[in-house]
């Protein structure tokens, strides 16, 4: 395995890469990419999508997707590993299916992980697991099949993120020991993908939520940073992006903030403010009525009056009949 990498041994190599091939397109891959990219190792970022990301709002996608690229980050969209062969002097020959040929000092794959669920002998006391993914199958109080049996985080597959399985934990000490019976609760978990710059979300994206709610109404907004103004020569790279999504007028729930997305310096430090106002049930109202803090990024967020379109269920389901 000389030259392949996984997550774990990418943070224990002796020597800096100096070219590199990472092979995904989810989170773990894009950090590695910036990560790596940031130390002066030149990146090739190989994935099988258009963009990166599955999963996140379509606008963080395409917009990071040019940031990357602006950075000098070497994106290989659409492209799949046809073979990974020794081409001598400690190196690798790398290529797609696509034609892309790379000579690298080292292979990283970040194509994801399954539940190591395997060999604990689940299924002999009567703990169904799924088949194909290995996730051991809980209901809405994180009960396995066997009632005496819980299971929580990354194992059961729900939202593989550390902080949402200490509060499937905290739920699940609530039903079993608090005496009261606590689901946990996976709505409005803000999240942060650190790239640079890093992504910040919570809630829906635009068209889950047109399909949640029928239709929602998209705010969006694309500047440079003020500090970018000046000449660091990274205004291209440093874009800002943010994206808010209310219930539309005449909808259950009208005026209901239920999408932020943004790609920005300091995203996490803001989504996990905008979390709390989420759970809080905040409205675009109270999004247009709070006082921004001046200058700051964050202060967008508080003067977004412009609406850029309204996005209707029946739109979302018309463009995924066509794919």
């Amino acid at each position: 395995r000389r030259g392949f990498l996984i997550g774990d041994e990418a943070l224990a190599l002796p020597k800096r890469p100096d070219k590199i091939v990472i092979v995904g397109g989810g989170y773990i891959a894009v950090e590695f990419a910036c990560f790596f990219h940031g130390y002066g190792s030149e990146v090739h970022l190989v994935f099988r999508a258009e963009e990166p990301l599955r999963g996140f709002d379509e606008d963080v996608r395409t917009h990071l997707h040019q940031l990357l690229k602006a950075k000098g980050i070497h994106v290989h969209a659409g492209h799949s590993p046809e073979s990974i062969t020794d081409a001598g002097r400690n190196k690798l020959l790398f290529k797609t299916k696509q034609g892309a040929s790379l000579t690298v000092d080292n292979v990283m794959f970040a194509t994801g992980r399954k539940p190591n669920s395997a060999d604990l002998g689940l299924e002999q006391v009567g703990v169904k697991v799924d088949a194909r993914s290995g996730k051991i199958l809980v209901d809405e109080y994180s009960k396995t099949s066997v009632d005496s049996i819980y299971a929580i985080g990354d194992v059961t597959d729900r939202m593989n993120l550390t902080p949402v399985a200490l509060m499937e934990g905290v739920a699940m000490s609530k039903t079993l020991f608090g005496g009261v019976k606590t689901r946990p609760d996976h709505d409005n978990v803000p999240s942060a993908v650190f790239s640079q710059p890093p992504i910040g979300s919570c809630g829906l994206t635009e068209a889950d939520a047109a399909v949640k709610y029928g239709s929602v109404d998209v705010y969006i907004s694309k500047f440079k940073p003020l500090k970018h103004t000046m000449p660091t020569g990274r205004g291209d790279q440093e874009q800002v992006l943010m994206k808010l999504l209310a219930v539309s007028d005449g909808f259950a729930e009208a005026g209901r903030v239920v999408g932020v997305h943004m790609v920005a310096a300091d995203a996490g430090e803001m989504v996990q403010g905008l979390g709390i106002a989420m759970k809080a049930g905040a409205t675009k109202t109270h999004f247009d009525g709070t006082v921004g803090v001046h200058p700051t990024s964050a202060e967008e967020w508080c003067t977004m009056r412009t609406k850029a379109r309204t996005t209707t269920a029946a739109d979302v389901n018309s463009a995924r009949a066509r794919l």
